[in-house]
């Protein structure tokens, strides 16, 4: 029961407290890329939530199956860089060939997963907690559907700027990072909520 406890715990948090967009500012640049129109930030958010699953599996086990029984644990940067990019290679295509929509919607942000600093985050915090594979796969996944909230959230007031008129000095892009750094505001009153 309570690894059941720990496994919600791990996905309130990732999700609300730890927040990759608006606690840990990582992966802001397909957030302030991608997040133009819902629909592409809900496929940004889908691709990224794969990504950072499979590579939280991925990087879990290599880290634990290979590099630890080798004595090799500083090499899981670069290792954990290389799952990723592989990752990021096979939704490349995927979109490529069954979503060619969605795939030029993305356009130069979807190779960039491989550098979103959120995937290898969630790779290296896992590590560095120490969690099982189980709760790796959890945060990870908790940590995406973060990440996807974020950027919905985001591209609906961007969907509702369009119709704001603010003076001259704010038009375009002074005004979204204002309006990111409120949002950001707003998500940092549940670091007082304590779910323990």
């Amino acid at each position: 029961m309570d690894y059941v406890k720990d496994i919600f715990m791990i996905m309130l948090t990732a999700i609300l407290l730890e927040n990759f967009i608006f606690s840990k500012f990582l992966g802001c640049c397909p957030f302030l890329g991608v997040s133009d129109k819902p629909s592409t930030a809900i496929g940004m958010g889908m691709a990224v939530t794969f990504v950072i699953t499979l590579a939280s599996a991925a990087t879990w086990a290599v880290y634990y199956l290979i590099l630890v029984p080798l004595e090799l644990e500083y090499f899981k940067t670069i290792a954990f860089i290389l799952v990723i990019a592989a990752l990021v290679q096979f939704i490349e295509m995927f979109l490529r060939r069954y979503i060619p929509a969605l795939y030029s919607a993305l356009g130069i942000y979807l190779p960039l997963i491989t550098t979103n600093c959120a995937v290898l985050g969630a790779a290296l915090l896992n590590i560095q907690r120490g969690y099982d594979f189980i709760q790796s796969v959890v945060f990870g996944f908790s940590a995406a559907l973060g990440f996807t909230l974020a950027i919905v959230i985001f591209a609906g007031v961007r969907a509702r700027l369009q119709f704001a008129d603010p003076p001259r000095a704010f038009k375009g892009f002074p005004i979204i990072l204002i309006t990111a750094g409120l949002i950001a505001m707003a998500f940092s009153g549940f670091s007082g909520v304590s779910f323990g």
